[in-house]
């Protein structure tokens, strides 16, 4: 994209790590072939190159690795949480010792700018298990009783967005807990979930205790289904999370889902303009808006919105998309051939439905698969992009005259994961917030995460809490 300065071009080198030809499932501590020898490949977004070859689990090999972690269970659970705590931190710290390599796997595997991958992803994946190591001996002062359980065997499907850190988000809550993990890796970013299995057994953890099975749905549903799984975890779209729910209801199973969103950003006539442009960029172009709890909407008060406008599409204009490896870049690929697809077709309705979108100018490459920051203006209610989750670096632009106004557009739609509010006044941030039915309200800020946070969403957003002490209790019997 056009800038006010010239950039030479900083890649970071791919030589740090070093991606096997093939992978198998991890089952018991070991990679193994699928039973029924089935594979598929993983492909880099940005360049649509062959990464590597991974085995596909079936219903056979979810069945060998719910038997390896119930067999697991009875030891891990029976150790003192201090024990268990020792292998968390192990592999909190393995992870910040190959965090480079981890960021540049997540990035080619993933599309996104590496320097997101860098400083955001695993700066979080490892705080994450050294924050639920320090549970795992305090669980009878967490709040949920005397001598809280484990449940047994979790069953987790993670999504493509955020691959490791969502491993992380899971695996290390259920195995501070005592519980051991079977985990199911989207099938189109596999790989860090693939090197996590060989950080597990470089900081010796018991075999068994965590599994992984690259598969796709049919994976996941028979691992959702099997009936010696007692915790399902979810991250991922709704319809999909409410297939689970029917699979699971009547079960004795515990189930969190963490869905989709239609996160409402918004600003007001007193908010600091420049800080809340930064924080509409980041809310909306960060992971190239492949984020569940995105500020997909913008919410602007009448009387700045063309202040704020101009200001932000001088502020699109400076972006650098590209080459996801180049430390410059700031937008990234779009994960897949089938996501860029959707996003395309919606913007293409956004159109056809009467909203004005804006583009700044944007060379796209050749090959991979991108699309440039786009904005809507003259978007009603009514529109299908202020009220589909496009999951793309798509901007729906709405305007309010009263902070009432705000909270109705904002609370009007079937979502409820997200939302910020920018402002001066703490009071009238205050007020708005408690109004908002949303799980997680930023105040001046967007896309803050943190593991002490619970986060989680209302409606369609899903149900249960992840993070924090709260993200103890899914995987605990209180």
């Amino acid at each position: 994209m056009a800038s006010a300065f010239e950039y030479a071009p900083a890649p970071e080198s791919r030589s740090v790590v070093d991606i096997a030809p093939s992978y198998g499932l991890f089952i018991d501590g070991e990679f193994t072939e699928a039973a029924d020898g089935k594979v598929f490949k993983t492909v880099s977004p940005s360049t649509e190159e062959v990464l590597s070859e991974v085995a596909q689990a079936g219903a056979e090999d979810v069945e060998r690795a719910v038997k390896a972690a119930r067999k697991a269970f009875e030891k891990w659970s029976a150790l003192p949480g201090s024990e268990r705590a020792k292998y968390l931190f192990r592999i909190a710290r393995i992870i910040q010792e190959r965090s480079r390599e981890l960021a540049v796997l997540e990035t080619l595997d993933n599309g996104k700018p590496i320097k997101e991958t860098r400083d955001a992803d695993l700066p979080l994946v490892a705080a994450h298990f050294f924050y639920y190591a320090g549970w795992a001996d305090k669980l009878d002062h967490a709040g949920f009783g005397a001598n809280p359980r484990p449940l047994g065997v979790a069953g987790q499907v993670i999504p493509w967005n955020f691959p490791l850190l969502m491993l992380a988000w899971k695996i290390a809550p259920a195995l501070a807990t005592g519980n051991t993990v079977v985990l199911k890796p989207a099938e189109t970013t596999p790989l860090s979930a693939l090197f996590f299995a060989d950080i597990c057994r470089q900081a010796g953890l018991p075999r068994g205790v965590v599994n992984i099975l690259p598969g796709y749905g049919d994976t996941g549903a028979a691992l959702v289904a099997h009936p010696d799984v007692n915790k399902v975890a979810f991250t991922g779209s709704t319809a999909v999370g409410k297939e689970i729910a029917r699979t699971v209801a009547g079960t004795h199973k515990k189930l969190t889902l963490e869905l989709g969103g239609k996160g409402a950003n918004i600003v007001f006539d007193d908010a600091p303009v420049d800080q809340a442009v930064e924080g509409i960029v980041n809310g909306i172009f960060f992971n190239q808006g492949q984020v569940c709890c995105a500020g997909s909407r913008l919410l602007v008060q009448e009387s700045i919105q063309d202040e704020l406008l101009d200001s932000l599409k001088r502020r699109l204009s400076t972006l650098r998309l590209g080459d996801p490896l180049d430390k410059n870049t700031d937008i990234g690929a779009i994960n897949s051939a089938e996501q860029l697809a959707r996003i395309t077709a919606l913007a293409e309705r956004g159109e056809a439905e009467g909203a004005e979108r804006w583009s700044p100018a944007c060379e796209l490459p050749s090959s991979g698969y991108w699309f440039a920051p786009t904005l809507f203006t003259n978007v009603t209610q009514a529109h299908t992009i202020a009220r589909d989750e496009i999951f793309g670096p798509v901007l729906s632009v709405l305007t309010f005259r009263t902070p009432d106004e705000a909270v109705a557009k904002a609370n009007n739609t079937q979502y409820g994961l997200s939302a910020g509010i920018w402002s001066e006044k703490g009071s009238r941030i205050l007020a708005v917030a408690n109004k908002l039915r949303a799980g997680v309200v930023w105040s001046n800020t967007f896309n803050k995460f943190d593991p002490t946070s619970p986060f989680g969403g209302y409606k369609e957003s899903g149900f249960g809490r992840e993070g924090g002490r709260h993200g103890l209790e899914a995987y605990l019997d209180v």
